[in-house]
């Protein structure tokens, strides 16, 4: 089964910025999807970080909201996360997925935000 390719994870200092991008494989058009991203840090349970629907209407988690921004291309079937102003809670490994955890988890991408 196939399943997302997230990538432009890294490590980063307090108050920097990084642009994650996740391309979905296969004949499956995002543009059906409600969308997500994830992350998961060590210790704790993968948790929802933002989702956009069909209509671009998105949401965010109280922790990231006003920080982050999710968006995506549906001609290139990538879903992007803008992250600004990370700070260290910020670290995770990040996924994503659509809203219901319909596809097999990839492998993510490791954030370390870190002075």
């Amino acid at each position: 089964q196939v399943h997302p390719v997230e990538s432009g994870g890294g490590l980063v200092q307090p108050g920097g910025s990084l642009r994650l991008s996740c391309v979905v494989p296969g004949n499956i058009n995002i543009l059906s999807k409600v969308m997500a991203w994830y992350r998961q840090a060590p210790g704790k349970q993968r948790e929802l970080v933002a989702s956009i629907t069909i209509f671009r209407e998105t949401e965010y988690a109280y922790s990231v909201k006003g920080r982050f921004t999710i968006d995506r291309d549906s001609a290139k079937k990538t879903l992007y996360l803008q992250m600004n102003g990370l700070e260290p809670v910020d670290t995770a490994v990040y996924y994503c997925n659509t809203i219901t955890s319909d596809w097999p988890w990839g492998q993510g991408t490791q954030v370390t935000v870190s002075s």
